[in-house]
């Protein structure tokens, strides 16, 4: 009988392990899947950001030239 146990304590602490590992895994490709997305979200920001400050560029470009035009 106690044999039993001695065998059913270190089974159960393995499966223990196992299941820690399983979900520390888990956690970890939650982890890296919310980095991937926060830099794809980044990645996009700055897109948007670099084409409206070409627009304004572009835009404050059209004024001074209008202004040009006008002052002469």
């Amino acid at each position: 009988m106690l044999g039993m146990l001695k065998v059913f304590g270190r089974l159960g602490g393995i499966i223990a392990l196992i299941l820690l590992i399983v979900a520390l895994l888990k956690q970890l490709v939650a982890l890296v899947g919310f980095l991937i997305v926060a830099i794809k979200v980044g990645v996009v920001v700055i897109f948007v950001a670099l084409i409206v400050l070409i627009g304004l560029a572009i835009w404050r470009e059209r004024c001074n030239r209008r202004r040009e035009r006008n002052e002469f």
